[in-house]
């Protein structure tokens, strides 16, 4: 019996249903209580516990994989599975140097030797510095991550690393722009080879996102629209509201506002049937903006206008002073004192 639970709690997972995962086990564990071997008791307690990493309960999983720790003198053969679950739950509890710990001593054994199993070692790492607030050495251990699941033949996965270290780069600011141009350009290259359009699109925006930090906007707006070619359906038109609002501030960051103009109005109108109010302002103030680049400042003023009562309604204090600054800037263009004056001193 406890077998067909095994069996049937390992289905559940590859499944992706967690909770009948640990339905399945928890009666394994129970019932292994009632015999003699405590090998089999040790190997019920860790299912238990990898089940509930899977469903988001660290503090559960770290109590049943403490659990199916072996005894002294007993075979240690699966140790760096039990270590790098164990180093996961800390993770999830946020005791980063625990967990930090527990992923080195994984690597440590036979078991985490493979590529991916190293390249999961660093993954890991890497997120225990974020939450550290290491990001330089996030930064490496996502590269060194990358460089394996390379080696590995995947390219899903060392995309995912190059993307999360070039973040990671970012947020230190001990990296150069052209070694974080770099990362990101590796990452771009193997976007082309994976299948899944999901994770494409999500990888692109990414990548824009990465190259709009490091001012180079001609390859951010290249990034967004090939993310924005990738978007299917309803579940991704919140995505596609904000590709459509960081293309519009690309092309502004351009200079190129005639282009500008139909991605802000098309993420205004998206943003406003999704009922962001505050996203529908900012899309509005780049709007405003760039009609004032073109000289168009009735237009402007009035977008200005639409910008500020809804910041007004998402309660967005400094977009209200932006978008009053900015009306203050268009009723002077305009030839209006009294009103840029009003505006002005709303600003203030």
């Amino acid at each position: 019996i406890i077998e067909e639970l095994t069996r049937a709690g390992h289905r559940a997972l590859a499944l992706g249903t967690g909770q009948e995962a640990v339905r399945c086990f928890r009666k394994a564990l129970l019932l292994s209580r009632d015999t003699v071997s405590s090998s089999l008791h040790r190997a019920c307690a860790f299912n238990l516990g990898t089940a509930y990493l899977e469903i988001g309960k660290p503090k559960k999983a770290l109590e049943f994989l403490l659990q199916s720790q072996p005894s002294e003198g007993e075979s240690r053969e699966h140790s760096g599975d039990l270590y790098f679950n164990a180093g996961a739950a800390h993770e999830g509890l946020k005791d980063f140097p625990k967990a930090l710990e527990c992923v080195g001593k994984a690597a440590c054994h036979n078991g985490m030797l493979q590529a991916g199993s190293r390249a999961g070692t660093h993954v890991q790492m890497g997120c225990c510095y974020l939450g550290m607030r290491e990001p330089a050495r996030a930064a490496r251990c996502f590269l060194d991550a990358a460089q394996t699941y390379a080696a590995a033949e995947s390219p899903e996965a060392a995309a995912v690393a190059l993307s999360r270290a070039s973040g990671s780069m970012l947020q230190s600011q001990r990296f150069q722009a052209a070694e974080i141009a770099g990362v990101l350009a590796r990452c771009r290259s193997l976007c082309e080879t994976i299948p899944d359009l999901s994770l494409r699109g999500k990888l692109y925006n990414d990548i824009g996102l990465g190259y709009s930090q490091l001012h180079i906007f001609s390859l951010a707006a290249e990034s967004f629209e090939l993310a924005l070619g990738l978007c299917r359906g309803e579940q991704d038109r919140h995505q596609e509201a904000a590709l459509l609002q960081n293309l519009g501030a690309a092309h502004n960051a351009l200079r190129s506002f005639g282009t500008a103009l139909g991605w802000h109005r098309r993420a205004a109108a998206l943003q406003g049937t999704l009922g962001n109010r505050r996203a529908q302002g900012q899309c509005f103030g780049n709007l405003a903006y760039a009609c004032s680049r073109l000289g168009n400042h009735e237009a402007a003023a009035e977008n200005y206008l639409h910008a500020l009562q809804a910041f007004r309604d998402s309660g967005d204090v400094r977009g209200q002073w932006q978008a009053c600054e900015g009306l203050g800037t268009a009723c002077f263009h305009l030839r209006d004192p009294q009103k840029a004056i009003g505006h002005f001193q709303e600003a203030l």
